[in-house]
């Protein structure tokens, strides 16, 4: 957002423990990172999503390793969070992702891995409040998230009977409806993805449940 890079929350440790409440900016221009004024709340698997110029920090696991609804927004012009609507039901490694003027949160777990979820939720700022759209068809977390040709792509996730899901479904948005897509060759969680040009680009991530068997493969999808 206005050409800087921000980040929020995190663990200083395993397995979800010592939440964090910081907050940083990173300018690619000068290479040099800034600190923030902390989130109120500490939350590490925290979503995050940029939109109309502030940075939104939904859901995560706090202190006490327990799935959060907390929902803050921080401004860059003032460096303060506020808060705003929770979530519908706490949850965290959720995918989160502002399209539209909206930000929909999607999947997630209430607790361990065998607690995903499909649910999807959309924020409206403009009324503060939360409404469900149709839910991801295979529920996971800790999924990869970007906007392609009008589709919000949800790659991977954990965990399937202790296997990475290999899954990658497309949300039309105008539709309000689901569609599956080419899936990966080989499962993966805890990675990113970001649309440049006629790519979607998915970038690193653990095969393995947990955190094990990271990668360093960079991926591309595309549609004819």
């Amino acid at each position: 957002m206005n050409g800087k890079i921000y980040v929020a929350g995190g663990f200083t440790r395993n397995v979800h423990m010592g939440a964090l409440d910081v907050a940083f900016e990173y300018d690619p221009a000068s290479d040099t990172w800034r600190t923030l004024t902390p989130m109120k709340s500490p939350r590490g698997s925290v979503g995050v999503a940029a939109l109309n110029g502030k940075i939104y920090a939904i859901g995560g696991r706090g202190v006490d390793t327990v799935t959060v609804s907390t929902h803050e927004v921080y401004d860059p012009a003032t460096n303060k969070w506020s808060d705003r609507a929770p979530l519908p039901k706490a949850r965290d490694h959720l995918a989160v992702i502002a399209v539209d003027g909206r930000i929909h949160a999607i999947g997630g777990r209430f607790n361990a891995t065998v607690d995903n979820t499909g649910m999807h939720d959309v924020y409206d700022p403009t009324t503060n409040s939360w409404k469900s759209a149709a839910p991801m068809p295979t529920p996971r977390s800790a999924m990869a998230v970007t906007l392609y040709r009008g589709l919000i792509l949800l790659a991977g996730g954990e965990c399937n009977k202790r296997k990475t899901f290999i899954e990658n479904e497309g949300y039309d948005i105008k539709a309000d409806r689901w569609v599956s897509l080419a899936p990966m060759a080989t499962g993966r969680h805890g990675f990113r993805a970001v649309t440049l040009g006629d790519l979607a680009y998915f970038a690193g991530g653990a095969a393995g449940c947990g955190g094990g068997e990271v990668s360093d493969t960079l991926l591309t999808f595309s549609l004819p």
